[in-house]
């Protein structure tokens, strides 16, 4: 093999390992980018989560002082018909 063929044969090997490491930064970035709208989609997830849960314990509150209305109402009433 004469010296240009060696150094097109190198050359070509070369240019085959850029291009393999090309593709794999392509696809690492692709991945990243997954990555990142994951990561974002979760924060909003546990946003979510949170929101829930604040509402659950109004919800709760709620409910505790609506009994608490009942039973007054309740009470009043039988006072009422006792008079």
């Amino acid at each position: 093999m004469d010296r240009f063929d060696m150094a097109v044969s190198e050359q070509l090997r070369t240019m085959d390992r850029l291009l393999l490491l090309q593709g794999d930064i392509e696809r690492s970035q692709r991945i990243e980018e997954q990555m990142k709208q994951l990561k974002e989609e979760a924060e909003k997830l546990q946003k979510l989560k949170d929101d829930i849960e604040k509402m659950k314990e109004e919800l709760a509150e709620i409910q505790s002082i609506f009994e608490a209305q009942t039973e007054e109402a309740i009470r009043s009433y039988h006072l009422q018909e006792s008079v």
